[in-house]
């Protein structure tokens, strides 16, 4: 009882109602002992008096402010129900919190509405985490109970109950969901997917639409998820517990069958559906007598192809689960089989032998349907040792059809029950703990109470009882461990409740003994329940209603429950007639076959077979037995583990959001136990505090120093509490009774206030002294002012009469200077005008006196040129007359010496012999170069046309120019004399041309303006343009980074399952292996074999990009035989083997040179042959090289007229059109050059042939002449030691050794070894030592899992070996003339060595976060950086420790800041060490604060204690630390810092004003790295600080709930950050430099000394 001295003006209290359950109210006057009322004011503002006959008759009291919206139920300082009931209210209402914590109890009220707080990310911020840190939540629950099963190894129970529609069956899905991410993620099973795929499984065969819920769970199931010694799932197990058959013959109004039923019905149309005949449910006896065929919201068709999923999942073929679909579907045709009465007294009854309905039922099961017939209307009995057949009437053959059908479908429930638990049984391993989750019916009464709600309220007090007893237990527990001297707590035990219904002469003894005799009726049974239990031995918890006698009462802890006994015989017997069951056994179907030929073994097997047989041995098992026996299994299972409880909590009955009816809450807390656990918490000590918060909170009524808190409190607490019964010390703390706390706090207020009110005084004198002295200092201060003031209103009437005399000096002096310069203005302008005449008139006399002398100029130049012409034919005539003369005279001589005989023989000798040479070679000659000439005339053609064609464009040009007035046409001869009346018409020519002139040059600033206007218009759509391209470009690269990030997801998926198919490999391998182990060889445990064993042929692309040559595979490139010949010891072997290969058949045939049986080509022909190519190559390469000179040239001509045209012409049209051609001629030139460039190395490919072939020819009389520069600064390994050099150098080698070598040293001497053997001309050896590296570094890596510095060793060494092969490649070396390209094809190598080097970042990044996941929240969030800073936060009430919470490190131990930021500079030294790049090491720190911040801010959501400026404070420090750190390292550039804006911002809302539209106004506006939802969670979550701090109004929150509608969201709509969030890495492609083996510095450790250098 509280104190009485708590009841003085303004307390609060709570007073009955009878629609509110409790309101609060408010004292208008203290309470004195003996006052027979309480003046009081109702919160509407009513004033009531209220009647107090006793003390104990005292309203309850209220709550301090502060406590309001406590996440734990018995942290109140006051528990009571009116308390609890405000408490759930709040939190769900104006918090929408769902959970609540009530001691061991998680109070989880159904919302009817889908939250997101049930992601992954809630299960990574939950997971880890201790229970007392973090917001209420089922997963809080289920880590709790993982946990302690982990540290204690023990097994954990999970219990949840509560009606019909509470959300016990999703408590439970989510339970197992959690249980599924977080025991699945060490192995990677599906053993969890299978778990979960059990859910949609039970939900469709035992769940059915009730009056309070759309989907209740019409029976009771346990299940045991079973866990390694790692944590990791490897089986389960299923129990189910009284599944209500009687659902699948009759529903009430408003309610459905089992969803299965019209899962079936909705899939009628499907194609392997159609041979069940099924129709609509409304068509059906046994899914239309409910009325409700369809659940708003629920899509049958999709549930049934979810079920079917589940079925697979769980390893039930498609051809089972058709089996089932159609024994399902039997069951419904069974209800439409239609049975007639018939006799006189309608004593028989029969089926009409063409019944549909049986039929098809008959033909689904394969059974005899006469057979089926006969029997469904006719009984056998034993008379007298013979065996009668009965008619029976038609009532009696409905039950019977209907309790075959409920036998059929319990069969099958138990079938697949018992498939699931042998597709969840652990195959492999046992499991060395479990965790099991109860999913059971709460406390049930309706308006009639039939069998099902009689065991369902027995089963929930068989757990009420082990609740209460845990629970005490806990609290004496607690009690023991601070060595309190405390006495027994009373608790009410409901046992004789339960002796009730199980002892001996009980409710189900004597039902099951009423069963049992032939003529046992539920009337009679009544009569026996109420001759025991009220006549002869009265029970306290059982009665009889006045006007019913086939009724019961029995009074239950939760509610008085009056029971009707209508049919509990039949529901407890449940008996089905033998002759039915046989038909079933002997039917053509094996599954159908199989449900009923298998013996019940179970104890909740389903019930009895009647038979003809005597009466003792016509009933087995009743269902009653079967009930009790498997709840007494369920509480041995129960007591045997740890308990965690969750208590669903329906709001409303009309399943409305948000919706709190109090009188249905109360009702269900009652039901629930939730109150009882209050009242035993009450019954103790339900306050508790350690002595330092104790110290913390109440050190203003203390003395003494703060670091001797205990025994401060033990000396000053009698001082304050009199009672000494009303606290007790413990060890480590201090236990109050109920309202002692808040006595306290009323002491702690008034000193507090004395201590205000001396303050108050002092300050107020202060003030008054303050006022006087500055009236004082006011007064002296106005009079020095006004003396002041009169001065200089003085001086200022003496400067304004100065002032005036100034102005009418200098306006005076401003009108004569004015007139002045109008006077001056006016004489220039007259004088300019007359100047202007003069000159212009000057000017046209000069302009008139030039042209004259250019007409003059002009004709007798024409003059002088005909005078020239005409005597230079008459020269040129005289010359070809003396010319042919002298041709004739030559001709008679030479006709005359033609005609001698010995003349012509001397010219014809030796002729023959010359022509046949010549025409030889002539031929030769035409057919090598025909090819060649036919090219070259179509480029020459085709360059001629586009010369031509520019040649046009410019001559067009031209003529444009040429267009535009021509000076006066030519004089003749006759116009001489005319000359003196041409030159007045010629001035007038030139005037009238001068205004043309005018005129195009104004036409040409229109043209400027317009060019300006265009280029302006261009430049916008320019920018348009680049705009659009720059979001198109935002966009790819967006999509780029997805698809990098999903392919590098991909890529470590596929590194988990290679690590679980190795973890598989190595437990096959050790179940094969003997006792006697020795270990393997490690080199044997890598192959170093080639990838491809073959030689790898050479393609057309290893020799030019566009080869011409007429050998693209045959030969290799020069290169390659510069390589050979360089590292090979004796050329001349090489060349002889290459010969072999290549015999002077197949390189005729290459050559398509004819091969005539008859004439074969000889040595020296075919060198002919070569000379003449070589001839016809070099003359075609000057041909080109002069082409390409003249086409310069040209270019540059046709670029000056160009520039010449563009000057002169004014229209950007031509110039853009001839600019184009311009780029068209630039890049026919460039590729000009490319075939050039071409055509050079296919010269250098005809000489190599050449040369290689007149060598081959030469070999046994003098050594090859060409020695090509080999590569040199190379290592050579010989074949045998190359697997000593993976060993020595990867595999095998130290992790200090390693450490000390310089950056990427093997990564170099592996390269340089692969270069070597590359140019040796082995490329299948070359790729089979660089695939053996990759495999030993993936081998490396997988070894040292958890070493950051050798991670980062391999990270290095793979990423500079994958850019030493990129550089090396084909592909990259194509325009390169200094690197040398390998000629093996390694591109599939370099594609896994970037797989290497991601699988590398990844585990680098792994490995620290595996480090990191500890130690953020408690470093980040409570580390106290700044000390004392939160002392004084401490919570009223205390914080109850729940009982599997992990122990916290304190002092020295606690994680901090420099624990954060030792890890984060493990990671940086590692990186630094390895010369790793700054870019690469931006994105690994922005990965890692991504989950820094993302961590702390998700635990920052979720915990109450934190959220409040003090903390906040404290947080944005530690971030600032961080944040230093980054900078101080130059990782911000990569968006590391940017990574931790939520969380700044989230604390500083912490810090915060938040009270008034404005403070709202801000919040929305500042805050935009928060989503909607995590403002207002942030919001309702603060928590006063201390005294002088007040809680966030609800209208404030309601405000900024308004304005943030209006914004743009941003963020995305879940509440969490995603911690699993994973940022796509690039690696930068950066061309190392040359590596020498002449630069390496090789230490001797590595004992690689047989590398030669090369």
């Amino acid at each position: 009882m509280a104190t009485l001295e708590l009841y003085s003006k303004g307390a609060s209290v709570w007073v009955p109602d009878p629609d509110a359950v409790w309101v609060s109210a408010q004292l208008l006057q203290d309470y004195k002992p003996g006052d027979k009322q309480l003046l009081i004011q109702l919160s509407d503002g009513n004033d009531v008096c209220y009647p107090v006959g006793f003390p104990a008759d005292l309203p309850p009291l209220g709550n301090p402010d502060i406590l309001e919206g406590e996440n734990d139920l018995t942290a109140l300082s006051f528990l009571h129900e009116p308390a609890v009931l405000h408490n759930l209210r709040v939190r769900f209402l104006d918090y929408s919190s769902i959970y609540t914590y009530c001691g061991i109890v998680l109070v989880a009220i159904n919302p009817y509405e889908q939250l997101p707080i049930y992601g992954e990310e809630v299960i990574d911020a939950y997971s880890g985490q201790d229970m007392a840190d973090m917001e209420p939540h089922i997963f809080s629950v289920a880590e709790d109970a993982y946990r302690t099963m982990i540290r204690e190894e023990k097994n954990q129970s999970i219990i949840i109950s509560g009606e019909s529609g509470s959300g016990k069956t999703v408590s439970a899905k989510f339970t197992m969901r959690y249980f599924a991410v977080v025991g699945g993620a060490a192995q990677q099973t599906n053993v969890e997917e299978k778990v979960l795929a059990s859910n949609p499984i039970m939900e469709s065969i035992g769940n059915a639409k009730t009056t309070r819920n759309d989907n209740s769970s019409r029976f009771g199931k346990y299940i045991e998820i079973g866990f390694g010694r790692k944590g990791d799932i490897i089986g389960a197990n299923m129990r189910t517990y009284l599944l209500e058959k009687s659902r699948v013959v009759f529903q009430a109004s408003t309610e459905r069958n089992y969803h299965i039923f019209y899962q079936l019905c909705a899939s009628r149309e499907l194609p392997e559906m159609r041979p069940l005949k099924l129709d609509a449910p409304e068509h059906f006896h046994y899914t239309n007598q409910g009325g409700e065929m369809l659940i708003p919201g629920t899509d049958d068709l999709s549930d049934l192809e979810r079920t079917r999923n589940a079925f697979t999942v769980l390893g039930v073929q498609a051809d089972q689960q058709l089996e089932l679909f159609r024994i399902l579907s039997a069951v419904l045709h069974l209800g439409n089989v239609y049975i007639q009465s018939s006799g006189r007294s309608s004593d028989r009854s029969y089926i009409d032998a063409g019944d549909r309905s049986l039929a098809i039922f008959s033909k689904l099961l394969g059974v005899e349907g006469p057979q089926m017939a006969h029997w469904l209307c006719h009984r056998r009995l034993a008379v007298g040792g013979e065996m009668l057949v009965k008619p029976i009437t038609g009532q009696q053959a409905l039950e019977a059809r209907d309790a075959l059908a409920k036998h059929i479908y319990g069969q099958l429930f138990m079938w697949i029950v018992q498939r699931l638990n042998s597709a969840l049984r652990a195959q492999r391993r046992r499991a060395k703990s479990f965790v099991g989750v109860l999913d059971i019916y709460g406390f049930e009464t309706f308006e009639r109470n039939s069998f099902e709600q009689f065991c369902i309220n027995y089963a929930n007090e068989k757990l009420q009882q082990q609740f209460n007893r845990h629970v005490f237990q806990l609290e004496q527990e607690e009690y023991v461990r601070e060595e309190l001297t405390w006495s027994r707590i009373e608790f009410s035990d409901n046992q004789p409740c339960i002796d009730l219904i199980e002892g001996q002469l009980g409710l189900l003894d004597l039902l099951d003994e009423e069963c049992r005799m032939p003529k046992g009726s539920d009337e009679s049974w009544v009569r026996k329940l109420c001759d025991q239990h009220l006549t002869s031995r009265p029970h306290p918890h059982f009665s009889k209603p006045r006007l019913s006698n086939t009724a019961f009462i029995v009074l239950h802890f939760a509610d008085t429950v009056q029971y009707e006994c209508h049919s509990f015989l039949d529901k407890n017997r449940d008996t089905v007639f033998e002759e039915l069951i046989n038909i079933m056994k002997a039917s053509q179907s094996e599954l159908v076959a199989e449900l009923f030929q298998q013996t019940p073994v179970s104890p909740v097997a389903s019930g009895s077979i009647r038979s003809g047989k005597r009466a003792a041995r016509e009933h087995k098992l009743t269902v009653g037995y079967q009930f009790r026996q498997s709840l007494q299994m369920l509480m041995e299972t129960l007591n045997s583990t740890t308990p965690h409880y969750v208590r669903c909590i329906k709001p409303n009955d009309l399943k409305e959001p948000f919706m709190f009816d109090p009188k249905r809450t109360v009702q269900q807390l009652r039901a629930c136990g939730v109150l009882e656990t209050i009242r035993i918490s009450a019954a103790g000590y339900p306050s508790r505090w350690t002595y330092e918060e104790f110290f913390g909170r109440y050190r203003v009524l203390l003395r003494g120093p703060q670091n001797q808190a205990r025994v401060a409190c033990i000396q000053n607490l009698p001082e304050l509490i009199p009672d000494r019964d009303q606290y007790c010390f413990g060890k480590t703390k201090v236990f109050f009774r109920a309202g002692q706390v808040a006595l306290l706090e009323r002491l702690r207020a008034e000193r507090l206030r004395a201590a205000a009110v001396i303050i108050q005084s002092r300050i107020r004198g202060w003030l008054a002294r303050i006022t006087y002295t500055r009236i004082l200092w006011a007064t002296v201060t106005i009079q020095r002012y006004s003396r002041g003031a009169l001065g200089r209103r003085l001086a200022l009437t003496l400067r304004y009469t100065k002032a005036a005399i100034v102005i009418q000096k200098t306006y005076r002096m401003v009108v004569v200077r004015q007139l002045f310069f109008t006077i001056r203005q006016a004489t220039v302008i007259i004088q300019a005008f007359t100047r202007g005449t003069l000159a212009r008139r000057r000017y046209r006399l000069l302009v008139a006196e030039r042209a004259a002398v250019l007409l003059q100029a002009r004709v007798r130049g024409w003059l002088a040129r005909q005078a020239y012409c005409r005597i230079r034919v008459a020269v040129v005539f005289m010359q070809c007359c003396v010319r042919r003369r002298a041709a004739r005279r030559e001709l008679l001589k030479l006709k005359t010496k033609a005609r001698s005989v010995e003349r012509y023989r001397e010219l014809n000798k030796g002729m023959e012999v010359k022509l046949m040479q010549l025409q030889m070679r002539a031929d030769q000659e035409a057919r090598e170069s025909a090819a060649l000439r036919e090219t070259l005339i179509s480029e020459r053609e085709a360059s001629s046309a586009e010369l031509e064609a520019l040649r046009a464009t410019i001559q067009k040009l031209e003529s444009q120019l040429q267009e535009k007035p021509q000076p006066a046409p030519a004089v003749s001869e006759r116009e001489v004399e005319e000359k003196r009346r041409a030159e007045e018409k010629a001035a007038q020519e030139i005037l009238r041309l001068t205004q043309e002139l005018q005129a195009v040059q104004r036409e040409r600033e229109n043209f400027y303006k317009e060019r300006e206007d265009l280029s302006a218009r261009l430049l916008e759509q320019e920018n348009t343009q680049e705009e659009s391209v720059t979001q198109a470009s935002v966009a790819l690269q967006a999509e780029l980074d997805e698809e990098r990030r999903k392919y590098q997801g991909l890529l470590r998926e596929f590194s988990r399952l290679e690590q679980r198919y190795d973890n598989l490999r190595e437990m096959s391998l050790l179940t094969e292996r003997t006792k006697g182990h020795r270990r393997t060889d490690s080199s044997q445990s890598l192959s170093f074999e080639p990838l491809s064993p073959s030689p790898i042929p050479l393609s057309p692309q290893s020799l030019t990009p566009l080869s011409l040559s007429p050998f693209p595979s045959a030969f290799p490139s020069p290169e390659e035989v510069r390589k050979v010949r360089v590292t090979s010891p004796s050329l001349e072997k090489k060349v002889s083997v290459w010969s072999s290969e290549f015999p002077m058949e197949q390189l005729m045939e290459k050559m398509d040179v004819a091969k005539d049986p008859a004439v074969k080509m000889k040595a020296e022909d075919l060198a002919h042959a070569y000379d003449a190519v070589r001839v016809a190559n070099k003359f075609l390469e000057r041909q080109l090289q002069n082409q390409q000179s003249q086409w310069e040239a040209e270019l540059e001509a046709l670029r000056c007229q160009l520039n010449q045209a563009i000057a002169g012409s004014s229209a950007d049209a031509h110039k853009q059109e001839l600019q184009e051609l311009l780029e068209a001629r630039e890049l026919e030139c460039v590729r000009l050059r490319r075939e050039l460039k071409e055509l050079k190395n296919t010269v250098s490919l005809r000489k190599l042939l050449t040369q290689v072939f007149s060598t081959a020819l030469s070999t046994d009389t003098y050594p090859s002449q060409l020695k090509p520069a080999a590569v040199t600064g190379l290592l050579e390994c010989r074949k045998r030691d190359e697997t000593k050099l993976i060993r020595n150098l990867i595999t095998d080698i130290r992790a200090d050794t390693a450490l000390s070598l310089p950056p990427g040293l093997p990564a170099s001497v592996l390269f340089l070894c692969v270069r070597q053997v590359d140019s040796s001309g082995d490329p299948a050896r070359a790729r089979s030592l660089c695939s053996a590296a990759v495999t030993a570094m993936k081998t490396a890596l997988k070894r040292h899992l958890s070493d950051i510095d050798m991670t980062a060793l391999w990270l290095k060494n793979i990423y500079l070996l994958h850019d030493l092969l990129t550089q090396h490649s084909p592909k990259q070396t194509i325009d390169s003339d200094i690197v040398v390209p390998l000629s093996a094809d390694l591109s599939d190598l370099i594609r896994m060595l970037s797989d290497l080097c991601i699988q590398a970042y990844q585990q680098l990044l792994f490995v620290t976060e595996t480090h990191l996941q500890n130690i953020i929240v408690p470093a980040l969030l409570e580390s106290e950086t700044i000390p004392g800073l939160s002392g004084s936060a401490a919570k009223i009430g205390g914080s109850r420790k729940r009982a599997g919470s992990d122990p916290r490190p304190v002092g020295g131990d606690a994680p901090t800041m420099a624990s954060v930021l030792r890890e984060l500079g493990t990671l940086h030294a590692a990186l630094t060490r390895q010369a790793l790049p700054q870019v690469l090491m931006e994105q690994a720190f922005h990965q890692l604060t991504y989950l820094i911040g993302a961590s702390a801010f998700n635990s920052l959501l979720l915990r109450k204690d934190i959220s409040c400026w003090s903390r906040g404070m404290q947080i944005r420090y530690n971030v600032s630390i961080l944040e230093e750190w980054l900078r101080s390292r130059s990782l911000q550039a990569g968006g590391a810092v940017a990574t931790l804006e939520p969380l700044i911002q989230a604390v500083q809302l912490l810090q915060g004003r938040k009270k008034t539209e404005v403070d709202a106004q801000t919040i929305v506006q500042t805050y935009t790295a928060l989503s909607n939802q995590q403002i207002v969670k942030i919001l309702t979550l603060y928590t006063p600080h201390g005294d002088f701090d007040e809680r966030v109004t609800l209208n404030f929150i309601r405000t900024v709930q308004g304005l943030l509608k209006g914004r743009s969201e941003s963020q995305p709509r879940q509440l969490l950050m995603d911690v699993r969030r994973v940022f796509s890495v690039t690696f930068p492609y950066m061309p190392p430099p040359a590596v020498s083996a002449e630069h390496l510095v090789i230490p001797d450790s590595l004992k690689i000394s047989f590398l030669h250098r090369a």
